[in-house]
């Protein structure tokens, strides 16, 4: 019994795993024609102001659903994520299809890919529709802001979010809210791993806060798209910032595998756990300790910092 229950736990931890180092492969990968397209979500990757930016649209964000969620219909987050995710999943979809293709044919292509996905989506969110989109938006999100921050303000950035994500789950709780709303409501936020082979996203009917106050076993793992793409983000940025950057971006991923392994050791324990404190130190460390090897110095923050405080 006991060898049942480790491997049961043991698979879906190492698809989790997996998941990290596919995902950052991809947005390597699709990053270049990401910069050459011109699709950044910040014009300065050196300004300061884009974290501020990019936090206060996170606040907004994170608080438009909570109160969507508690004062109206559950219906409107659905179609704003939903959409969203669609409009991502086009973008990406459109700038891959582009090298290839004639432009017409891959912004047509792209059309109807981001339709079929909205589709099944809106019909049929099953574990594995959401797992795959999860996959596209997180690749599409990690090449964007990794060519658009530099690596001190990524870093700063994982900072400010492992330190938001352990007060959210351990002192304010809302983070276990919004995490219910989105399984709730079947949302391409997360990504589900089952842990049996029969396990249904859709026959899932109760939530996060019942099994847990229930003391019942958890049929699936669940982890957050920001778990993946927020560390994500320093491999991006040292991939384009950095002497040798592919070297330190695998070590980046790297130093997040070994934060997950930490990470999932206290999991097991069955509580819900804040994914940042233990994912982000690991990619910082990795990054710190490649560029230090691989290039002499810390490359990407001695030449950005006085530009920082200026």
């Amino acid at each position: 019994m006991t060898s049942k229950i480790k491997t049961i736990d043991v698979l879906p931890m190492v698809v989790m795993g997996s998941l990290f180092v596919l995902i950052n492969c991809l947005a390597l990968l699709v990053s270049g024609p990401f910069k050459e397209a011109g699709a950044v979500a910040f014009i300065d990757a050196t300004n300061p102001l884009n974290l501020v930016e990019f936090f206060l649209i996170l606040a907004v964000f994170t608080a438009a659903i909570l109160l969507i969620a508690k004062y109206w219909k559950k219906d409107v987050i659905q179609w704003i994520i939903l959409v969203a995710t669609a409009i991502l999943c086009f973008y990406v979809f459109f700038l891959l299809l582009n090298i290839i293709l004639a432009e017409s044919w891959a912004l047509g292509l792209s059309l109807v890919a981001a339709a079929v996905l909205l589709g099944l989506l809106a019909r049929f969110p099953e574990w594995y529709i959401i797992d795959a989109t999860g996959i596209i938006t997180s690749v599409g999100a990690i090449a964007m802001l990794g060519i658009s921050l530099s690596v001190l303000l990524v870093i700063i950035l994982l900072v400010c979010m492992a330190v938001y994500d352990a007060i959210s789950v351990y002192k304010t709780k809302h983070m276990i809210d919004l995490a219910d709303t989105l399984i709730d409501l079947k949302l391409p936020i997360l990504f589900v791993i089952p842990k049996t082979r029969h396990y249904s996203l859709l026959d899932d009917k109760k939530s996060l806060k019942q099994k847990l106050s229930e003391g019942e076993k958890r049929e699936a793992f669940f982890l957050g798209t920001g778990d993946v793409v927020i560390p994500g983000i320093l491999a991006a940025a040292s991939y384009h910032s950095t002497p040798n950057g592919l070297g330190v971006a695998l070590s980046v991923v790297a130093g997040t595998l070994a934060g997950f392994a930490v990470l999932m050791t206290f999991v097991l324990k069955g509580k819900p756990q804040a994914g940042l404190p233990f994912l982000c130190p690991g990619a910082i460390i990795g990054y710190l300790v490649s560029s230090l090897v691989l290039t002499g110095e810390f490359a990407g923050l001695s030449l950005l910092i006085p530009a920082f405080l200026i």
